[in-house]
């Protein structure tokens, strides 16, 4: 009987240093939203690589931050419950930043787990000379078993990084489905788009108090998708903010996330986008539930 691995590997890492970038590298596709603003990634979600015969499962946790509200916490939780199932540890740094103390804190947390490996993202837009000393430092910080000079969003780098990951994956049987995919709800990825599209063209501090929700899909006799949604927001000023001026705004993100939604699943969509005023909406389990992540009163 011919042998199989399988086995998961825990991303983690700073906001913004190209977590999600690189997963959506990884998988050729976007499973996780890309932003220009921190802290994007609020649900841990897992997605399935095959390496020849041998399976990784990449759990992609939010960025590691210093939280404030409950939401905050709520992804700092996951992201650091995700490494005590993981059978690797990926740390990301971004290298133009190099090492700075979230990279310290998070070093100590993560370094007695047994297949630690770390990628220096952005490697490209940092010379050599200045890598090597970022290099040398982190080597003497843990015992990593590898460590890959990388750029997610180049796809430098990637292919050597996951045949180097698959090796230590156990025996196992199969996990999921050998077919390369993501374990996110459809409800809950219809949802992440449209987040996506308010953070790329809402510019104020608007994007982290806001909630988007796949309240139902329905597919009429022709075939094609009407996906209704709600974006939850704190007060009557950020609803204003989302719709713009005579409904410009909200029509601009709409108009965004449906292409992306049709250029992805390969079908017609219409979505309906409607604004609501949920001033309490960060302190509703449910909210929580359907991201994936614990809430805790």
């Amino acid at each position: 009987m011919t042998k199989t691995y399988s086995g998961f590997i825990a991303i983690i890492g700073p906001t913004n240093a190209g977590k999600s970038t690189l997963l959506n590298q990884i998988m050729g596709r976007k499973v996780s939203i890309v932003s220009h603003k921190v802290q994007t990634t609020r649900t841990r979600l897992r997605a399935v690589k095959m390496v020849g015969d041998r399976q990784l499962i990449f759990v992609d946790t939010p960025g590691v931050f210093k939280p404030a509200r409950r939401l905050d916490r709520a992804m700092v939780g996951a992201a650091m419950e995700a490494l005590s199932d993981a059978d690797a540890v990926l740390l990301i740094l971004d290298a133009t930043k190099g090492i700075t103390d979230t990279i310290k804190s998070l070093v100590d947390k993560i370094k007695e787990h047994k297949n630690l490996f770390v990628a220096l993202n952005k490697s490209d837009a940092v010379r050599k000379q200045d890598l090597l000393p970022i290099a040398a430092e982190l080597k003497d910080m843990a015992p990593w078993q590898e460590i890959f000079m990388i750029s997610a969003l180049k796809d430098d780098g990637i292919k050597q990084m996951l045949e180097s990951l698959a090796q230590v994956m156990p025996e196992s049987p199969y996990l999921f489905d050998t077919k390369d995919a993501s374990d996110v709800p459809d409800n809950l990825y219809l949802a992440e788009l449209t987040r996506e599209k308010i953070y790329k063209y809402v510019h104020q501090e608007l994007p982290y108090h806001i909630n988007v929700v796949t309240e139902r899909v329905e597919v009429d006799k022709e075939g094609v998708l009407d996906i209704y949604q709600k974006i939850a927001v704190q007060n009557d000023a950020h609803k204003k903010i989302v719709i713009g001026r005579g409904g410009a705004l909200l029509k601009k993100i709409g108009t965004a996330a449906r292409h992306d939604i049709q250029e992805q699943w390969g079908v017609n969509a219409r979505l309906h986008l409607f604004v609501r005023v949920e001033p309490d909406w960060e302190n509703k389990a449910e909210n929580y539930e359907e991201q994936g992540l614990e809430f805790k009163k």
